[in-house]
């Protein structure tokens, strides 16, 4: 039996350069993170004792002769690139509703293949398993993401991820003061609008606009720059504020479906409540609402945001994907 836990990501910075239509033309920089809220999959060989091969349980239970026939498309895609074929029984739970924004399809495809490889006697190594995961959903799936979510579920922590036009990227730590890093994480107020929907088919949106040449990923992109040596200075974290402000207010544009008009009234709402700024998480549309603003002004924030379902406590992790359980017992 093998469990692995798998943290969901939040990006602060220079979401959307991380497309390979965008960065194959011009580079991608993205600033985020990864908190402390996480996708936990077990997954074990399963006799051949029952009248199915494969057993899948998360939202629903798959019960299924060959792994080919799977539904989930992550599970199956995992399955067909790493080449198993042999029974297995394998559970997924999760601290946060999918389809929200938070890398969670990823944190899934990426903590599914640590445990499969785990299964394996094999120890991966964190690029290599977001390398994986990248070719799983962007080859096997044939899906319409980006690449960020796959590194920060694999990595974990407070990242800068540079992508190079050849596909190639560095990972390196953003690195900050404890007491820095602390009133960082005090200042994000996260919540859950309550709208889940596909990423990919914003994505393809998104995708469409870059390739017409209609995007403004080239400010984003330097409000990333700008971000880096905000946080390198150890900037007053009001500015932190203001730049996610001016970031929104140009992601709102990337292409129709990012926004709309309940989620600007929440932005509106927060901002004169007295957030600096903020953003919709993932690629837009619902899902998670994050929102930059000091700590004396969460309350007064929350009532304001009656609409809002649940407020998520926010803290860093710095573990990425990892193995919390392993019997090798037969």
């Amino acid at each position: 039996m093998i469990i692995t836990r798998t943290p969901f990501r939040l990006s602060f910075f220079g979401g959307g350069t991380d497309y390979p239509a965008w960065f194959k033309e011009h580079g991608g920089l993205v600033v985020g993170t990864t908190f402390q809220r996480y996708c936990y999959i077990s997954c074990r060989p399963l006799p051949p004792f029952f009248e199915y091969q494969t057993r899948v349980v998360y939202s629903r239970t798959e019960l299924v002769s060959k792994n080919q026939d799977i539904q989930h498309p992550a599970i199956r895609g995992c399955l067909k690139y790493l080449g198993v074929e042999n029974g297995l029984e394998i559970h997924h739970d999760g601290d946060l509703p999918a389809r929200s924004g938070l890398g969670s399809s990823s944190s899934f495809t990426v903590g599914f293949l640590l445990g499969l490889h785990a299964l394996r006697h094999e120890m991966p190594t964190r690029k290599d398993l977001a390398d994986q995961a990248i070719l799983v959903e962007q080859e096997v799936l044939q899906e319409s993401v980006g690449i960020q979510d796959q590194i920060f579920a694999a990595h974990g922590g407070m990242r800068i991820i540079r992508i190079e036009r050849d596909g190639d990227y560095i990972v390196e730590p953003l690195i900050l003061p404890p007491d820095y890093s602390t009133a960082l994480e005090q200042h994000v107020l996260l919540g859950f609008t309550g709208i889940t929907r596909f990423a990919t088919d914003l994505a393809k949106n998104q995708i469409d606009q870059i390739q017409q040449g209609k995007s403004p990923l080239d400010e984003i992109q330097g409000i990333a720059e700008e971000a880096v040596k905000l946080f390198g200075s150890h900037a007053d974290l009001p500015k932190i504020g203001e730049l996610l402000d001016k970031n929104w207010k140009l992601k709102r544009s990337i292409a129709p479906g990012v926004s709309n008009d309940s989620i600007d009234d929440l932005y509106a709402t927060a901002k004169k409540a007295g957030a600096y700024g903020g953003k919709i998480m993932g690629a837009g549309g619902g899902g998670f609402i994050m929102f930059f603003a000091p700590p004396y002004r969460h309350e007064e924030i929350k009532k304001a945001l009656s609409k809002i379902r649940v407020w998520v406590p926010f803290k860093c992790d710095h573990t990425g994907a990892q193995v919390i359980f392993h019997n090798d017992e037969q």
